[in-house]
């Protein structure tokens, strides 16, 4: 799949997906929106209102108010790609999301998945 085609689709349809995951390792929807909104900067609400919005997966995080700036400790890899290594800055972040839901549904504690 191209990246292109990735940031293009809708926020609505793939965060969902990221909620699910968490969930279905008996995590929860609001520990889903706190590393979001650690990472990007959004609120809560903010986030949820991107749900209720025609935004993009691209534009989600291009809008980002303040990505953080521990997110570059985040390392490993996700669904095969070391998220350290990916070349294009855009991506490198939605990889960092991917990264910080797939240690959440480890069952990793929050204060270790936030580096803080």
């Amino acid at each position: 799949m191209s990246n292109e085609r990735i940031y293009s689709m809708a926020f609505a349809k793939v965060y969902p997906l990221l909620i699910a995951k968490a969930e279905k390792k008996g995590r929860t929807r609001a520990e889903v929106l706190a590393l979001t909104a650690w990472l990007t900067g959004y609120t809560a609400e903010q986030i949820e209102a991107a749900l209720n919005s025609d935004v993009t997966y691209g534009d989600f995080f291009r809008q980002a108010p303040q990505l953080h700036p521990n997110r570059t400790k985040i390392t490993g890899t996700v669904c095969g790609v070391r998220v350290e290594d990916v070349q294009e800055d855009l991506m490198r972040q939605i990889r960092y999301l991917d990264k910080l839901v797939d240690e959440l549904a480890k069952g990793k504690p929050m204060e270790k998945i936030l580096r803080s």
